[in-house]
């Protein structure tokens, strides 16, 4: 119950910070490269410049932090199972010992790279859905891949279709917090007995839920139709997406600070046991 209300991403909370006011388009763009940035890093200083830059963006996006960490939870087990993996199974110097299994002092440092990897993604991502509407975000996906219109792909249909689905994620993770509620009242015990009797107890959760999806498209369906909604073709928008000197600066700070993460990286400036 507590997982549901920890995922965050989908969300949006509406503000002032500079996050709030940057182009959709520019966001989307350098999370892409932040996240190869994150992903291409090896050592020690670059992922601690990374950590201190995605701490900063948390604080000036004026967004609660505890709301931004608590999207962390629901993978906290993705993550130590992850750092158990490479710990007992990257081969190296012996760390310490249980039963047959060997800790390396290589493995400890390449867990934590991967679940600090995880950890600044899920971090990223939730920051991006809390500070952009979804019209906004939606606008900037269509922007950024109209030039797929010319070879016949539907781009605003799929930019509506991607903002749609990930604004439902919040959606029917309340529709499930409430049917699980209901289920309890009736009591339904959720967390006793082993994983089959367990997911025996979810299986009365799924009708109800597919039920309340389908309910909710064809509302949502027939809103978009009622106001005469016929797809991209032809449409305007009422705010164009303009790119401004916040978003310029945006992106040069951020070149400057990856281009010198990329100079510490390649200097060989690593984490030894």
């Amino acid at each position: 119950m507590i997982l549901l209300n920890d995922i965050q991403i989908g969300r949006y909370l509406p503000g002032d910070s500079f996050l709030h006011r940057m182009d959709p388009r520019v966001k989307i763009v350098l999370l892409f490269f932040f996240l190869l940035l994150i992903f291409f890093v090896e050592n020690a200083a670059s992922f601690a410049a990374l950590a201190c830059a995605v701490a900063l963006l948390m604080v000036f996006s004026r967004v609660p932090l505890m709301m931004q960490l608590r999207s962390i939870r629901p993978i906290l087990w993705i993550v130590l199972f992850t750092f158990a993996v490479h710990l007992f199974m990257t081969p190296g110097t012996e760390a310490f010992r249980i039963g047959f299994l060997t800790a390396t002092w290589e493995g400890i440092v390449r867990g934590a790279y991967i679940g600090l990897r995880l950890i600044l993604l899920i971090l990223l991502s939730t920051l991006l859905t809390l500070t952009t509407s979804p019209l906004r975000l939606t606008d900037g996906l269509e922007a950024l891949l109209s030039p797929l219109r010319r070879v016949g792909v539907p781009v605003h249909e799929l930019a509506m279709m991607m903002t749609i689905a990930l604004r439902f994620v919040p959606t029917l993770l309340e529709e499930l917090d409430r049917i699980m509620k209901a289920q309890k009242a009736r009591g339904v015990d959720f967390e006793r007995g082993n994983i089959m009797q367990r997911l025996r107890a979810i299986v009365p959760v799924l009708v109800p839920l597919f039920l309340s999806a389908f309910r909710r498209a064809d509302e949502l369906a027939l809103a978009m139709e009622a106001r005469c909604y016929r797809g991209g073709e032809g449409r305007t928008q009422m705010k164009e997406l303009r790119t401004g000197r916040l978003d310029y600066a945006a992106i040069g700070i951020f070149f400057l600070g990856a281009a010198g993460i990329c100079a510490v990286s390649f200097g060989g400036l690593t984490l030894a046991p």
